[in-house]
């Protein structure tokens, strides 16, 4: 794995998850990346509803200070099972 970036660090950087809404997924979303990051503006956290209300997208603008940091919230995500998908 190669630790090239197009990214100049620190930065603004977008994290999304997706899950099912039937659970406080918000809240798992914000949990995980808060294992990663010092601070997070919950004016920066946005909440989106798919179609049919079934999942629901959660989007956590962070101060992003590596990619190995970037990389490590990804995997968090990834790894837990109430999360369907990332971005």
């Amino acid at each position: 794995m190669t630790d090239e970036t197009f990214f100049e660090f620190p930065c603004q950087f977008p994290i999304k998850a997706m899950g099912k809404t039937d659970i406080e997924f918000d809240l798992l979303v914000l949990e995980i990346v808060r294992r990663h990051t010092s601070a997070i503006n919950e004016n920066e956290v946005k909440t989106r509803p798919s179609k049919d209300g079934n999942f629901l997208s959660v989007t956590v603008m962070i101060e992003a200070s590596s990619k190995k940091q970037l990389d490590a919230i990804y995997q968090d995500l990834h790894d837990h099972p109430l999360v369907l998908m990332t971005l």
